[in-house]
């Protein structure tokens, strides 16, 4: 896996040299190990080539110039900035694979899970695991309409507003106002049901809209046009189409671990709450969606993070037709193991397709 290098990833690695490239390479690893900044004395014993404190500190000089590290307090050693970070996961980080024992227990676990044919399931599971091997917190987003449905019901509420209860397979139930037609007759909820329910069990919302769509010519003898716009704004409002998506967090209590100061503890406070704006955490796994593959969120480079200094490693999945379902991932500290997390979500995500295409990698 290779990182991508745009133009002024490439400005700032040519302006370093052989020496320079190991120095930061050194802090970097320093700083996801420990946490801490790393000083030139201790730098210079680490390195391959024999360099004194002196010739070190100028490197490091010229590292901060260029904006890839920062001196926390006066006289100490040196962190990567956020820039920095960014520069080396997407210029120097060497990403290496996940062994086979991991994978098997990836892939059993996962298999396992969706035993009981949800998809759920074995998304709840990926979360657990991803937080479980990476000691971070596992995400997962994807839209509420992969469950496979068993019944649907209308239920009106008012003259112009009825409630449509829809019942999964497994048994989880979503209920949902929908607006009906000026002068829908009560029968005509019923027909609505009973229409829906011949066609949609075992399917998707998405495969049950597509196959009524492709139906709608044939069904204009079978419903009147009252019964029909009823169907369409039902599943139109359930299929995804106003954006309704479904979050599922596990691991949070992982980022308590290794907290090194009490600034440790105000950014978790800070990602805490963060977690708890759905919206926001959503919009950024939406914004994985658009890249092939695993994409590495930094500190405040999205408004999720700006104020918690966390990063966010994501990857989507996709069904049996390429489509994106749903996206994967890990939150962590900017200190994330990056090398290891990458592969392991990305290996994840290619299991949880795998599964989704079906039915459930049966």
């Amino acid at each position: 896996m290779s990182p991508m290098i745009d133009a002024s990833t490439a400005g700032v690695l040519a302006a370093l040299n052989e020496r320079s490239r190991e120095i930061f390479r050194r802090i970097v690893d320093s700083y996801l190990q420990t946490g801490e900044p790393v000083g030139s004395r201790h730098l210079s014993r680490l390195l391959p080539m024999a360099l004194s404190p002196a010739s070190v500190r100028n490197v490091m000089q010229d590292l901060e110039e260029l904006g890839l590290v920062f001196a926390p307090h006066t006289s100490a050693g040196r962190l990567p900035t956020q820039m920095g970070l960014r520069f080396f996961v997407d210029a120097l980080l060497e990403i290496g694979d996940i062994g086979d024992t991991e994978r098997r227990r990836i892939e059993a676990d996962l298999r396992a899970a969706s035993k009981d044919r949800t998809l759920e399931n074995a998304l709840v599971e990926a979360t657990s695991l991803l937080s479980g091997l990476t000691r971070g917190a596992g995400v997962v987003v994807t839209s509420k309409d992969n469950a496979r449905l068993k019944h649907i019901e209308f239920v009106r509420l008012e003259p112009e507003r009825a409630l449509a209860i829809l019942v999964a397979e497994d048994g989880s139930v979503e209920n949902r106002v929908v607006l009906t037609p000026p002068g829908l007759p009560a029968s005509a909820l019923v027909e609505a049901g009973n229409y829906l329910n011949a066609r949609i069990r075992g399917r998707t919302l998405t495969e049950a809209r597509a196959e009524i769509e492709g139906e709608r010519a044939a069904a204009q003898g079978e419903l009147d046009q009252l019964t029909a716009r009823l169907v369409e704004a039902g599943l139109a409002g359930w299929a995804g189409l106003g954006g309704q998506r479904q979050l599922i967090v596990r691991g949070q209590a992982n980022l308590l671990d290794d907290l090194t100061a009490l600034d440790d503890l105000e950014r978790i406070r800070l990602l805490f709450a963060d977690l708890e704006t759905k919206t926001d955490v959503i919009d950024l796994l939406n914004r994985a969606e658009t890249g092939e593959g695993v994409r590495i969120f930094i500190g405040a480079e999205n408004k999720l993070f700006s104020l918690s200094g966390s990063s966010m490693v994501a990857a989507p999945f996709r069904d049996g037709q390429q489509r994106i379902v749903g996206v994967l991932g890990i939150i962590g500290p900017t200190r994330l193991n990056y090398a290891r997390v990458v592969p392991m979500v990305d290996y994840t995500a290619q299991v949880i397709s795998r599964l989704v295409r079906g039915p459930y990698g049966a």
